[in-house]
């Protein structure tokens, strides 16, 4: 199976084509109001427009109600719903039911008791990404540029497809994936200059060091 690269927060014109020209499988785009990755829902249509069929559109919300997730329906129409909060399994159900999209929960990881509520959302999910646990005092649950302790997920066994997330970077990216084994890899302060920011040529070489990694396992 091929690896999937998400490239998330992506903001501008400029920034989501050097994503999708640099062989991005996943687009990321946040509505959330205290990231500084938000996105209006006028600026989501836009950006989602250009998008057409080069990648997948994930839309990232936080405890969002259904109302909020209704506006993001309608502007982006995202093919995954990216759920980064402390939403329930019974709310994933809910949500996959009332909006027909598959949904990817984000859980947060410090230590390995943080797995123990994998199997319940595991039933419900369609995919799992493993993000760094925020520190207490965290506005936002992600995007905050610190990695987890990888080795929490060498052994592993999750039928569901999953990626990591969390202070990944095109130099670290590869160790990331040897230990994980995940089927992809998601970035956003890692591809950034500046908070909020995507910076063209650390997209670029983010997307080639994890296609790296790839070529390097098939030969």
């Amino acid at each position: 199976m091929s690896l999937l690269v998400k490239i998330c927060g992506l903001s501008t014109r400029e920034t989501l084509d050097v994503a999708l020209d640099a062989g991005a499988d996943m687009v990321g785009f946040v509505f959330f109001p205290p990231s500084p990755r938000h996105l209006s829902l006028e600026v989501g249509r836009d950006l989602g427009r250009q998008v057409k069929k080069r990648a997948l559109k994930v839309a990232l919300t936080v405890d969002a109600d259904d109302a909020t997730l209704d506006n993001i329906m309608d502007a982006l129409s995202p093919d995954i719903l990216q759920l980064h909060g402390k939403e329930s399994v019974a709310r994933l159900r809910d949500i996959k039911q009332k909006f027909g999209r598959p949904v990817m929960k984000a859980l947060p990881i410090e230590t390995a008791a943080d797995l123990a509520v994998l199997p319940g959302y595991a039933v419900v999910a369609d995919r799992i990404l493993f993000d760094a646990r925020p520190p207490k005092d965290a506005t936002r649950p992600g995007g905050l540029g610190a990695p987890f302790d990888w080795h929490l997920l060498e052994n592993l066994d999750l039928k569901l497809p999953y990626m990591v997330s969390g202070g990944l970077h095109a130099q670290n990216v590869a160790e990331a994936l040897r230990l994980t084994r995940a089927g992809g890899v998601d970035v956003s302060s890692g591809v950034e200059s500046a908070p909020g920011v995507k910076d063209p040529e650390m997209i670029k070489a983010f997307i080639r060091a994890a296609r790296a990694t790839q070529e390097l396992s098939v030969r």
